[in-house]
């Protein structure tokens, strides 16, 4: 029975919650009983220990067959919702031996739930700072490798000699400069003939 408690162990409203059919079960008392106990005792049971859940939420549990108190067509209520220290302050107003007894493991599973929950939290977090030093090692990385990248680019190949035999000439020395024609005199004094 007590490897089962995590499972009965649901989340509604944020919250790790256990319903009292569960508990009753758990406790070996009806659930009628335990929520006469509750009833009797208001005055022990904060909303942040005991709330009713809403036609919606539980309906939602219902579709999804989540505990045992719905798999055989449920309640006709709205069940109450017990956090871990309502289950415990449940465990104190039923006030028997096995109450008592299995208080403790409930108490041990919401734990264990917490723990699991703290220890995802911290591995989340060195994954953030993980994926952090990633990037900034990411951008150092491409620079470097921008820098090499013309180091690494193969060398231009050498030019490929030209077949035959070539005789490379100098320039002509003899060459014949051309007159540029002057303007004639007279044209240039503005006299027309």
């Amino acid at each position: 029975m007590p490897q089962d408690i995590d499972s009965l162990i649901i989340e509604v409203c944020g919250q790790k919650v256990i319903l009292d059919a569960d508990l009753a079960r758990i406790y070996e008392v009806p659930t009628k009983a335990l929520n006469q106990a509750v009833k009797r005792n208001a005055d022990k049971f904060p909303p942040d220990f005991l709330f009713r859940l809403t036609e919606k939420e539980a309906a939602v549990l219902r579709s999804q067959i989540v505990t045992s108190s719905f798999r055989h067509g449920g309640p006709r209520y709205r069940p109450h919702a017990f956090t871990e220290h309502g289950a415990l302050m449940a465990a104190t107003v039923l006030n028997s031996p096995r109450a008592v007894k299995m208080s403790l493991f409930i108490i041990r599973a919401f734990v264990k739930i917490r723990e699991g929950l703290a220890a995802n939290a911290a591995i989340l977090k060195r994954l953030a700072e993980i994926d952090r030093t990633l990037l900034v090692h990411d951008v150092t990385l491409r620079e470097i490798l921008e820098k090499l990248r013309p180091l690494l680019a193969p060398p231009p190949k050498p030019p490929t000699p030209e077949i035959g035999f070539h005789v490379k000439e100098d320039s002509v020395p003899y060459r014949i400069k051309r007159r540029t024609a002057r303007p004639c005199t007279k044209r240039a004094a503005g006299v027309v003939e």
